[in-house]
């Protein structure tokens, strides 16, 4: 069969298409070679990392969780080996959504849809459940076969489909299990479930969880990522030119024709294409797509197609990569007679690549950098300041301190402010009392109501900011923040 791909009608009929097509069960072939290979790697990697990560040990001294990435939600703490967030640096978590959205731009620029293709969470549990599935009823024309046969409900076939939803279970199962995991002492919890004595909600999880996995990864596949993930329409418009993505080289593929028929021609002189029109391109895609027709939203860019055609242009001796990472550039340079360009340094790539690297320098020097004493103050609103008998002016403030050490702290409080003031926390009896001192609890916190009082003779005639210091007494390290001192 002879066909011309014309590039300017490729996509033409997907513009107004519907909406919404009923689904067409797809079953992806098996392949090897060079992208199959990194995608068995990241698989493995990826699901390695989540399924055990909360197993890995790191001790951070007596009374201290010994889990090297935990989420404490009971205790709001976030550890993640040596570094301990509390719910004050939120920045740090803000600092790594920033991060994550532009390598996200950054892959997207370079290599298209490199995330949906190889890292991608459904990409990689769809992954597992076709490996699980090709290894129980067989690769693509044995499925097939037996998805059409008129006689399913032979005990044999019975077998494979619980044997196959039975996998399916159990690793959607532990998917959820691994995710309670990160929120409670790994062994630990693992030992409440099994002996029903963990919280309700760890079970819920788990259940929810389970039966996500099971029904994106195992039913809906292909579908979640044409008609529930925004990325695919978010990726194209952040997407430019000069970006590599899965491509059809038409240029060298056209006109398809035959072996046989393409041997002919050829002896004859005439032009013809290397595609051989054999669709294993096709047959081993997991959305089910052809990529001759160009680019399409269903197209997650996994690679499996260009091992497909690798496979066959070697069989049949011609070169590989007829169909390859490329842009449409290059297809024209190679239309016109020059060599093919590839510019992965341009502007956009270099600033996804600087606000990556500041904003990673930041959180690196902030965490380098970072104190292990905190104190945070609020003025009181109603009443904002009281007017003594005396004459002198008193404001109050809530004060926090946070001892992010792995020890107890003897804390000094000064407050610098309107002239020859003084200060008092309530229900604190210090042996200095115009230096209230206070011991505040490793890996904690500690709330006080603080009084400053300015005498009659030095009211401020308006607002002026007064600024509290902390001091631990024993190491000298100090933390400060300011607030108002104000006049009724």
């Amino acid at each position: 069969m002879n066909k011309t791909v014309n590039p300017n009608e490729l996509t033409s009929d997907d513009d107004y298409g519907p909406l919404y097509a009923a689904r067409k069960k797809v079953y992806p072939q098996s392949v090897s070679g060079t992208f199959r290979r990194i995608k068995w790697g990241l698989m493995a990697f990826c699901l390695g990392v989540y399924y055990f990560l909360p197993f890995v040990r790191w001790n951070r001294g007596l009374g201290a969780p010994s889990q090297a990435v935990l989420i404490d939600l009971p205790n709001s703490r976030f550890y993640f080996f040596f570094i301990e967030l509390w719910p004050q640096e939120v920045y740090y978590f803000t600092g790594l959504l920033i991060i994550a959205a532009v390598a996200l731009f950054l892959m997207n620029s370079i290599g298209g849809r490199i995330w949906c293709g190889y890292l991608c969470p459904q990409t990689v549990w769809t992954d597992l459940f076709y490996a699980v599935e090709r290894l129980i009823e067989g690769d693509r024309r044995e499925r097939m076969k037996k998805d059409k046969s008129s006689d399913p409900m032979k005990l044999e076939r019975i077998s494979e489909i619980v044997l196959k939803h039975s996998i399916w279970l159990l690793i959607a199962w532990w998917t959820g299990g691994a995710w309670v995991l990160y929120f409670n002492d790994a062994p630990t919890l693992v030992k409440e479930l099994v002996t029903f004595q963990a919280p309700m909600i760890a079970y819920i999880w788990i259940g929810m969880l389970t039966a996500t996995t099971y029904v994106l990864a195992g039913y809906m596949r292909e579908q979640v990522c044409t008609y529930m993930c925004p990325w695919p329409r978010i990726q194209a418009a952040l997407t430019d030119e000069w970006a590599l993505n899965v491509t059809y080289r038409y240029d060298r593929g056209e006109k398809r024709t035959s072996v046989k028929k393409a041997a002919e021609l050829r002896a004859l002189g005439e032009q013809v294409g290397d595609c051989v029109d054999c669709y294993q391109c096709v047959a081993v895609c997991p959305t089910g797509i052809d990529i001759r027709n160009g680019p399409q939203l269903e197209c997650i860019q996994c690679g499996l197609c260009i091992d497909a055609c690798d496979n066959v242009m070697t069989k049949i001796g011609r070169p590989t990569r007829l169909i390859g990472y490329d842009n449409d550039i290059n297809i024209h340079r190679r239309q016109e007679g020059k060599p093919p360009i590839y510019r992965i340094v341009r502007p956009r790539t270099v600033v996804y690549s600087a606000i990556i690297a500041a904003v990673g320098g930041i959180m690196l020097y902030t965490l380098a950098t970072r104190s292990l004493l905190d104190v945070n103050v609020l003025h009181d609103r109603n009443p904002i300041a009281v007017k003594l008998s005396d004459g002198s002016i008193r404001n109050a403030y809530t004060v926090r301190l946070l001892n992010k050490s792995g020890y107890d702290r003897v804390i000094a409080i000064d407050a610098q402010g309107p002239v020859n003031s003084t200060i008092h926390v309530i229900g604190v009896d210090s042996v200095t009392p115009e230096r209230p001192m206070i011991v505040v609890p490793r890996d904690s916190t500690s709330e006080l109501r603080l009084l400053v009082t300015a005498p009659a003779e030095s009211n401020p005639e308006k607002s002026i900011p007064v600024r509290f210091h902390v001091t631990d007494i024993g190491l000298g390290e100090v933390a400060s923040t300011t607030d108002n001192f104000v006049s009724p």
